[in-house]
Parts: structure tokens; C-alpha cells; sequence
């Protein structure tokens, strides 16, 4: 039986322009006949359009000649520069029906160095390697920079004829949907609501925004872990960078909305705004400072040849198993960069008692104490792929955009180890270097 389980996770084999012949032993296979059939189905159509793709891209340089390697206006003798070559590597793409080949034809341009171009299928990008929920798909094109109108064709390339519907007021009214879920979410009671831990950060998007005021804006995003040791999206919103204003009209707004208690610890870069709402709205919430996002500062203060000796010597501070081992690498990278590099030395100074709060709470938490990776590594991928759309995006579209990507990513973040000892860290139980202390 794991035997038959684990054939049908294999992709079918596939030639381009050639339909594999159904096993003679299918109808005895775990799996049923319908979802070979769709399978197939799936990776013929998806053949298709790239093979549709790489065609109108050679058409509309039918008349891009070359002779020799140098491109002539155009010679009665010349050949066409921009032509396929083969395919590239096969791969496989993970769908809901399972793995489906994919065989990309290659495009070779001829023409001289400086007038080549590089092809590149928008139907199946070089990085995509599994298909994505309509949920996801949209709010993750939008914020590539795909316009509305061009929605309907994107989609129907990915998702095949069933999105044929998805016209481009489909998407307008799909976005006016979100857009109420979004403001209803944002007013949503947390009355009840209780987070132990909370994550911070500004994510900032290369997208144009509708007035000129508003280039150096970014969004603010607040995320919780219940006693339950769940993870879940508290607030996001937009704000001028990473103000103290904007960070505090957040955390008044969370409070005005019922939660009513504070975190135990916030953990957050450097953006100073953030702290000095922290201290007027929750007093007693401690503070972590991220090790990622002060390990790139650091960096940046030292040359690029001591790159990898400086993140040795953060590495050896940030994991050393007690707070005495911490200090005694923080202390030994400074006595190494203070002479030559005191701006790298000063700014791991002056969040020394912040950067090193976490020895303070469950060895089993300090994972995810340390960092505010969950909501960076959320929109690293569309952050850094991102490129401006062809108008200016309004201030709302944006953040309905973020809201529903990070909305799907909840449900995939990775809940806390050993929620059970959240409970002591609710009752003021001391922990020493990430160990619980016995009561005198």
C-alpha cells in the first residue's frame, strides 16, 4: 500500500506534444482515473500556453534579422536572430492534483551582447514552484506590479479556462470585497484577547502610492503569540516610516479595542519610534531587540572582507546557551572591532541589555524570541521581487493587499515550542539563562 502511495507522488513522465498512456495498473492505484486525467489535463494546457508564450515573443521579432552576429535593417539573405533553441531543464511545479512537469522551450537571441534581450515566461517565472490559491495569487500579482487589467490573462495562464471569468471587474470586485474584510478586520473587538509575545516590524514595498506625500510610507505589521502558543496577525496598518506617532496610534488603537493586557515581551528592530511608544502605552512590556536585523547593521559597519569573521563572533554571542557566555563573546567582539570599527562597536553598545532580555524567558521560546523573523520572512520574497506598478497604487489597495498575504501566510506560521511553559511565563515565574527557577 506505501508502495502505491508513493508512485501516484510522482510526476508523470512527459514529452512535449506527446500524451503519456494511463498505466495499465490505474484502476487498481490508490488513486482514481479522474485525477490522472486532470493531471494530464493540467500539464498539456500548461505546455500549451508557455508553448503559445515563447511563439508570440519569436513573432513579434520575426523581422530582427542577423548575419554573422551583427544585426542588419534588414538584409534579403538574413536570418532570423531571436529563434528557439531546445528546452531548458525539465522541473516539476506542485498543484493541488500533484506534481506537474513542466519542459520550458529556451530562447536564444543571436544579436550582439548590448541588444540581446532575455526572455522571461510571465506565465511560469524561473522562481515559481508551486501554484498558489486564488486568495494568495492576487494580492501576490498586485503587488508584482500586474495591473487589474491584465489579471484575467495572468490567471488563466496559471489557473487554466476556469478563470476565464476572472475578468478584470471580477478582480476589481474581488479587491472591494477584501478591501471590507480588511476594514472590518482592522475594527475587530479584542476584548478577551491575551499575547504573551508580540513581533513588530515595518515592511516597506516599492510600490507607488497615489500622493506624493505618501512615498516614504510603509506598513506596520503586529503580530501575537496566544497562550495557547499560536501565532496570529494583531494589526496592520500603514504609517510615515516607522514613527513614534504611527507606532502609537497603533498600540492605543489595539488597547482602545479591548486588550486590555499588556505583552510580556516585544521583540522589534531598531526603529526608535516603535520603543518610545512601547514605554508610554505598555510600560511593563519588555524589550528584544532582533538579532537579524542588528546583524546586518553591524555588518554594514565593517568592511565586506570581515563579513564572515564579524557574523562569527554576533553568531557566538546570540547562541551562546547563558547569558555569562553571551557577555563574555560581546565583550570579545569588542575588544576585536573597537580600535578600528567603533561605529560597529557602538551600535552593538547601545542595545546591550535589549539584545540579550530573551535569557530571561523559556530556552524553548528563544527561537523565536531572538528575531522578528516570522513577519520578515512572510514578505521577503514579494518585497524583494517587487517593482513599481505601471500607476500610482492607492493607500488602501496596498494595505488590503498585505492584510490578505499575510492573512494566508498565518496559517502556516509555526507555533511556539512548548506552550506549556507559557503559562509560567503568565504566572511571573523567574527563568535564569532560559531555565525555570524553583520558588524559595
Amino acid at each position: 500500500m506505501n508502495q502505491c502511495i508513493e508512485s501516484m507522488r510522482q510526476p508523470l513522465p512527459f514529452t512535449p506534444g506527446i500524451v503519456p498512456d494511463l498505466p495499465a495498473d490505474l484502476p487498481d492505484r490508490v488513486g482514481d482515473l479522474l485525477t490522472h486525467i486532470l493531471r494530464d489535463g493540467a500539464q498539456r494546457m500548461l505546455a500549451q500556453a508557455i508553448e503559445a508564450e515563447v511563439a508570440d515573443y519569436l513573432t513579434a521579432r520575426a523581422d530582427v534579422l542577423g548575419v554573422g552576429g551583427s544585426t542588419v535593417s534588414p538584409p534579403s539573405n538574413g536570418r532570423r536572430a531571436v529563434v528557439r533553441n531546445g528546452f531548458l531543464p525539465p522541473r516539476t511545479v506542485q498543484t493541488p492534483l500533484g506534481d506537474v512537469a513542466v519542459h520550458q522551450p529556451r530562447v536564444r537571441d543571436r544579436r550582439p551582447p548590448k541588444q540581446r534581450e532575455s526572455f522571461t515566461s510571465k506565465i511560469l517565472p524561473p522562481y515559481l514552484r508551486r501554484t498558489r490559491s486564488i486568495e494568495e495569487l492576487i494580492p501576490w500579482l498586485y503587488l508584482k506590479g500586474v495591473s487589474t487589467g491584465d489579471f484575467s490573462e495572468a490567471l488563466a495562464a496559471l489557473l487554466g479556462p476556469e478563470a476565464a471569468g476572472l475578468s478584470a471587474t471580477t478582480i476589481t470586485r474581488l479587491k472591494a470585497i477584501w478591501r471590507e474584510d480588511y476594514q472590518q478586520w482592522a475594527a475587530r473587538s479584542l476584548e478577551g484577547k491575551h499575547y504573551v509575545y508580540v513581533w513588530v516590524d515595518g515592511v516597506h514595498f516599492n510600490i507607488r502610492l497615489e500622493e506624493p506625500d505618501n512615498a516614504r510610507q510603509c506598513i506596520l505589521v503586529m503580530m501575537g503569540a496566544t497562550p495557547e502558543g499560536k501565532k496570529e496577525l494583531i494589526a496592520v496598518a500603514d504609517g510615515y516610516r516607522e514613527s513614534y506617532q504611527s507606532w502609537k496610534e497603533i498600540l492605543l488603537d489595539v488597547q482602545r479595542r479591548g486588550l486590555a493586557v499588556a505583552p510580556h515581551l516585544a521583540i522589534g528592530d531598531g526603529a526608535l519610534g516603535f520603543w518610545k511608544a512601547l514605554a508610554e502605552v505598555w510600560p511593563t512590556t519588555l524589550a528584544q531587540r532582533c538579532w537579524m536585523h542588528k546583524t546586518a547593521n553591524l555588518l554594514n559597519k565593517v568592511p565586506k572582507s570581515l563579513h564572515g569573521k564579524a557574523k562569527g563572533m554576533i553568531h557566538a554571542i546570540w547562541m551562546a546557551p547563558t547569558r555569562a557566555g553571551a557577555i563574555e563573546a560581546f565583550e570579545h567582539f569588542v575588544a576585536t572591532f573597537e580600535a578600528k570599527y567603533p561605529d560597529a562597536v557602538g551600535c552593538l553598545l547601545k542595545d546591550r541589555d535589549t539584545l540579550l532580555t530573551f535569557y530571561d524567558f523559556p530556552a524553548e521560546h528563544w527561537r523565536h524570541l531572538r528575531t522578528t523573523n516570522p513577519i520578515e520572512s512572510t514578505f521577503a520574497t514579494v518585497r524583494l521581487r517587487t517593482v513599481r506598478t505601471k500607476g500610482c497604487g492607492s493607500r488602501i489597495a496596498c494595505l488590503t493587499m498585505v492584510f490578505k498575504l499575510a492573512q494566508s501566510a498565518q496559517q502556516h506560521w509555526r507555533a511556539l515550542n512548548r506552550h506549556d511553559l507559557i503559562d509560567d511565563v503568565i504566572a511571573g515565574v523567574v527563568f535564569a539563562d532560559g531555565v525555570k527557577q524553583q520558588a524559595a
